[in-house]
């Protein structure tokens, strides 16, 4: 087969690896000279632990084993098995934890309730003051700056995959084919657009306005160096209330009980820190919703960001390096992990993961091939 693929994010680049996998013929069309998009602005996390059970955390699951797979074969992934640890404080925290572990999928996840100091004997970088830890063996971690271009160059080893950047698809022309900003028509046995948070233009004229996909603003940053390794990654107990995998009597108790300190509530904050390769720490997130989005980042979220990881850690932050703001699509149907719709005969749309588009993305082009008969 021929297969045009529309977007070189971390899910269009998905979508061109599973057809180059299975032998097909792949061109993959991307209107800037790489991906800027969300697929880079995020944590790098292979996040199984907040997945909701069922479809979720299945694909959840298979993807976590495929980019095992993908990395041992590309090591410049920076795959690594790293783990998460969400420390809690008091009783109300510990019960939504412990809540967590009493799931019927708690094996599936990895999930553990460590004591500080087996949590510390996992990652001792956690020196700070806190009651126990939700560990959760099934996360991972990748390099999300250089996630996309390792695989493209591993990719462009085939003599079957091309690589166009600088080109932005205008239309569908008839069956199967797509013509470019540049003028060319490229046709093929079936197109699929991995156009993340682009939502406008030709994705509303395919998809209608009543497309279930969103776009999402959040905010982030990154450390220099920490000078020491954080083994896994870290959550702060604000992340139960955003993961559906925390749903609980014990979490509606917190809720009511403990709301969140007013900025990271007037933000729809959570803790999530990853280190990164070269020793920095991103940290995040925010959560924004409403349209317009503004143009600018504040700084109180990043404050209020530095004394909770201040406070697991027990010492300061190092430098702040870079701050910035990016901008994802989700489906807005809590059920589905994707959206995925035939837009024309031979054309599928693909997108709105939300924030499991890097932890995803395998099994969701997976699925697609599959679904597809690749």
């Amino acid at each position: 087969m021929k297969v045009t693929v529309v977007g070189a994010g971390v899910v269009g680049t998905l979508h061109a690896w599973q057809a180059v996998e299975r032998g097909h013929e792949v061109v993959q069309i991307e209107r800037e000279a790489e991906a800027r998009g969300a697929s880079l602005r995020n944590f790098g996390q292979i996040w199984v632990s907040g997945r909701a059970g069922g479809e979720e955390l299945r694909t959840a699951l298979r993807a976590r084993e495929l980019w095992e797979e993908i990395g041992g074969r590309v090591p410049a992934l920076g795959f690594r098995a790293n783990g998460s640890l969400t420390p809690v404080r008091g009783e109300l925290e510990r019960a939504v934890a412990e809540a967590a572990v009493a799931r019927p999928d708690a094996a599936a996840r990895g999930y553990k309730l460590l004591t500080p100091g087996e949590a510390r004997a996992v990652n001792p970088a956690l020196r700070g003051a806190f009651d126990a830890a939700l560990y959760c063996e099934r996360d991972a971690a990748v390099e999300p700056r250089t996630a996309q271009r390792a695989l493209r160059a591993e990719l462009l080893k085939h003599p079957h995959y091309t690589f166009l950047p600088g080109r932005e698809v205008r239309e569908v022309v008839g069956e199967r084919a797509v013509r470019d900003d540049h003028g060319d028509v490229h046709a093929s046995d079936v197109v699929v657009l991995c156009t993340g948070a682009w939502l406008g233009g030709l994705v509303r004229e395919l998809a209608g306005p009543d497309l279930p996909v969103r776009r999402v603003r959040l905010q982030m940053m990154q450390t220099d160096p920490l000078g020491e390794p954080l083994t896994t990654s870290v959550a702060d107990a604000d992340s139960f209330r955003y993961y559906p995998a925390y749903a609980s009597a014990a979490l509606d108790e917190l809720n009511a009980r403990q709301p969140q300190p007013e900025t990271a509530a007037a933000h729809r904050m959570q803790l999530l820190m990853v280190q990164r390769a070269d020793g920095g720490l991103t940290i995040g997130d925010t959560h924004e919703y409403e349209h317009p989005f503004a143009f600018d980042t504040v700084e109180d979220p990043y404050d209020h960001l530095t004394g909770v990881v201040e406070s697991l850690l027990g010492r300061p932050l190092p430098k702040i390096r870079r701050r910035w703001a990016g901008v994802y699509a989700q489906c807005t149907d809590p059920a589905r992990v994707v959206h995925r719709q035939q837009v024309r005969e031979g054309v599928w749309l693909v997108t709105g993961p939300g924030g499991r588009g890097m932890t995803c993305a395998p099994a969701i082009a997976e699925k697609t091939a599959n679904d597809l008969e690749w």
